[in-house]
């Protein structure tokens, strides 16, 4: 769980549950609205009241969360696509679409080191002591020194490394778009085990007490037991046969995911079964984040969603009017995300 006054990292924490310990407003109110011109695929995230997040025109930029000013803003490469910023030691991480990981100082925006690989980078990165654990579409998750930008390690898969490392205790867990899922030695970059994730997945993991719970390009959910690598059940829609593309939050005995189908799904994360659907207007690619009892997801429909996470009535809705494929981030009572016509939107 990401603490009430931090979301460091894509999901919150490095498990990727997308559970976070503040508090949002019941019916929160739009704080500020920073205008970046141009598309965020990019989420947020929030440390020591600042926001950091990619735009699509390649910049990364820090914006206060009280206040929606500026602080600073650095350009990576041409675009920012999916990968979101990790906020460790005094540095901000960050992968562009030309593959490179660029390392910036939060206190300036200046940069500290880049580091390239031989494709587009969608992944976020994840620290992890000091090392930076980064996916690249030429199908390679790297260990990198956080301090140099020195390569640690390279473990190579057979297809693009999308989705985020979830890192459990010393090992680094990511479903590929091999259709295999992989377990690495965070120090080492030695694989501690590979068994099939059965279809092609985009989505990130999240784990809670040795199952990993995550969705397909089949269709399906699955919920995988690590230990005798069994999946233990695969969740499919009775009839709307779609991908799942959104990464799934874990809180309180639910899976919580979007789909693209256009409906929010909640299943028991024992038996697999459905506890709730909701249905919007529109794919859900966004990754919903839970707080205090609710769930926050945007849709394609333009609309930022909150659900009762019990039964999933909706408590809460905005319309911007734009679609949001980013995932919100939730911190010190605010929820941040940003929308494919450039808005960055915060709620309090």
């Amino acid at each position: 769980m990401a603490p009430a006054d931090a979301w460091p990292q894509f999901r919150g924490s490095p498990s990727l549950t997308g559970v976070s310990a503040t508090t949002i407003a019941p019916a929160p109110k739009l704080a500020w609205a920073w205008e970046g011109g141009e598309a965020f695929d990019s989420s947020a995230a929030i440390v020591d009241g600042v926001v950091y997040v990619g735009t699509a025109t390649g910049e990364l930029i820090a914006v206060g969360l009280a206040d929606g000013k500026l602080r600073w803003r650095y350009q990576a490469g041409e675009s920012i696509g999916e990968s979101s910023p990790a906020v460790v030691g005094g540095r901000v991480f960050i992968g562009d679409l030309l593959g490179v990981v660029h390392a910036v100082g939060i206190a300036d925006g200046k940069p500290q080191w880049t580091f390239k690989t031989q494709s587009e980078i969608k992944s976020s990165p994840v620290v992890v002591g000091d090392t930076v654990l980064m996916g690249s579409y030429d199908g390679r998750l790297y260990g990198i020194h956080a301090a140099t930008g020195k390569q640690q390690w390279a473990y190579a898969t057979e297809n693009y490394v999308h989705g985020t490392p979830c890192i459990v205790g010393s090992a680094a867990h990511f479903a590929g778009c091999d259709e295999v899922f992989h377990a690495v030695d965070v120090k080492t970059g030695r694989e501690q085990l590979a068994t099939s994730a059965t279809a092609y997945t985009g989505a990130s993991v999240a784990m809670v007490d040795g199952v990993a719970y995550f969705g397909t390009f089949d269709n399906q959910v699955l919920a995988l037991d690590l230990k005798s690598r069994k999946v233990l059940w695969r969740y499919e829609h009775p009839d709307r046969k779609f991908p799942f593309y959104s990464s799934a939050a874990v809180v309180d005995g639910l899976v919580v995911l979007g789909g693209r189908d256009r409906m929010v799904h909640a299943l028991d994360a024992k038996s697999g079964k459905a506890r709730w659907t909701y249905m919007t207007r529109a794919r859900i690619d966004s990754s919903p984040a839970v707080a205090a009892g609710r769930v926050y997801v945007g849709s394609n429909d333009g609309r930022l969603y909150a659900l009762d996470l019990a039964s999933g009535k909706v408590v809460w809705e905005h319309d911007e009017g734009a679609a949001l494929t980013a995932s919100p981030a939730l911190a010190s009572g605010r929820l941040v995300i940003g929308s494919t016509e450039g808005r960055l939107l915060c709620f309090a």
